[in-house]
């Protein structure tokens, strides 16, 4: 027998060099993975409603009896017009609905709040399909696609491994693969370059602020583009506008109306296209950065347990939280914890981490919102609040990896900011961490409940 080895499954997205013959197969590829998923969601919720309990393999059934006969599947000449599709592009939609459902009902026996599945509209859902890992090759900086043949690509494939899969999407014009490997658990896992201990206090103005006392600066992308945003997506309106007046449109576009699309308006849209993927890949490649930083750096690394969607719900503080993307950096800190072997801990949502003195433990209950700085009253110390914050995170991780790994466990009068000491960490474990006082009346930052509905520190 062979010997069992750990795999880790990771995705590399490579952006493809088709000409336009393949990017109007991807196009029409997408559009009919579209209509596949509304056509079963439209029968799923039919039958529902008749009483009958769906199934999507029996709905996938149905609809290979019909998909070649139907006149709805029909070209104008009367040929069915899926076989110029691969298979795979109208096969996927069935198994996503069927997750899509088993999450939706998850989530409502759960008590979580729940959405079923909606119809996806064109122009506003992202355009995509499926590609299995038996019906397509890559050869270097080229992938053999079904339908298409060959089509160049940017980079070559960054992990050996078993390949699972992949999908086709668009993004501001342009279409990536992205190819979901099985990696070896040697290759997966990366080595670290230090074996620190830190603490990291998320917040707006500083994207990350640090145990040792160096605040990350976030680059806050939207905010910089939020005047060409606003120019590029007037004259688009303007656009429409005029294309509404043209079809003697006034309101609202009745559904099913299809206006035509001048070249103008095109251009217009790709231009707002363009700017929205720019924002995203620059924040994208800061997060990257700074998660990647962390996790090399550190054999324990501690955030706050955010209420992200809560902090979005406050009108005021909602965009530049967005802009940083809270809730994307601890998503990339829990996957790339496991490539490192750090530990994530997590503190719970109401740890004081901004009330509490890092130097004697006092803790500074009327601390609000606007106060950036604050001085004990039992030892005199001065603090920056972030600083403060960071500190207090880093002896919960020193605390909790002392328990797997016997560390000493910082003590307030350590040095603020360093490290207990080196040690090993288990791979990638998250724990979460209590306040050993029990629960507290919040971090002191989401006071004024009037004005700040949002959980923020």
């Amino acid at each position: 027998m062979l010997p069992w080895k750990a795999i880790m499954l990771l995705a590399h997205r490579i952006r493809l060099e088709a000409s336009p013959a393949q990017r109007d197969y991807f196009a029409r590829a997408a559009g009919t993975a579209r209509r596949v998923w509304n056509w079963a969601l439209a029968e799923w919720q039919r039958q529902a409603a008749a009483g009958i309990k769906p199934n999507a393999m029996a709905l996938k059934k149905q609809f290979n009896r019909i998909k070649y006969a139907d006149p709805t599947w029909l070209d104008e000449q009367g040929q069915p017009w899926l076989r110029s599709i691969h298979r795979d592009a109208h096969a996927q939609p069935f198994a996503n609905l069927a997750r899509a459902w088993n999450r939706y009902f998850e989530q409502r026996r759960a008590g979580a709040p729940a959405h079923p599945p909606v119809f996806k509209k064109k122009g506003r859902c992202r355009d995509a399909f499926y590609l299995a890992n038996d019906k397509f090759r890559l050869d270097g900086c080229a992938a053999v696609l079904p339908k298409v043949g060959r089509v160049a690509l940017c980079e070559t494939l960054r992990w050996p491994g078993k390949i699972l899969g992949a999908s086709v999407s668009r993004e501001a014009g342009h279409w990536f693969l992205c190819v979901q490997v099985d990696v070896p658990d040697e290759t997966a896992r990366l080595p670290r370059s230090r074996d620190g201990i830190t603490g990291v206090d998320l917040g707006v103005s500083a994207a990350a602020t640090l145990s040792n006392g160096e605040k990350i600066a976030a680059r806050r992308p939207l905010t910089g583009a939020l005047r060409r945003l606003r120019i590029r997506g007037q004259r688009l309106s303007r656009k429409l506008e005029a294309a509404k007046a043209a079809a003697g449109i006034a309101g609202r576009i009745p559904k099913g109306t299809s206006l035509p699309v001048s070249e103008n308006r095109t251009k217009g849209a790709q231009a707002l296209a363009r700017l929205q993927a720019r924002i995203a890949r620059v924040r994208r490649d800061f997060t990257h950065k700074l998660t990647t930083r962390l996790c090399r750096e550190n054999q324990a690394v501690a955030i706050e347990d955010l209420n992200v969607s809560g902090m979005l719900a406050n009108a005021r503080l909602a965009r530049a939280i967005a802009d940083v993307g809270f809730y994307e950096i601890r998503r990339q800190l829990l996957y790339k914890a496991a490539r490192y072997g750090t530990n994530i801990v997590l503190a719970e949502r109401w740890y004081p981490s901004s009330k509490l003195c890092s130097n004697c433990g006092a803790k500074h209950a009327s601390l609000g919102l606007g106060e950036r700085s604050w001085t004990c009253a039992a030892c005199g110390a001065h603090h920056d609040r972030d600083i403060n914050a960071a500190i207090n995170l880093q002896r919960l991780a020193t605390g909790a990896l002392a328990a797997e790994t016997a560390l000493p466990v910082a003590s307030p009068a350590a040095t603020p900011g360093t490290a207990a000491g080196p040690g090993l960490a288990g791979g990638g474990k998250v724990t979460p961490v209590k306040y050993e006082h029990g629960q507290q009346d919040g971090s002191g930052q989401e006071e004024n409940a009037a004005h700040f509905c949002a959980r923020f520190c």
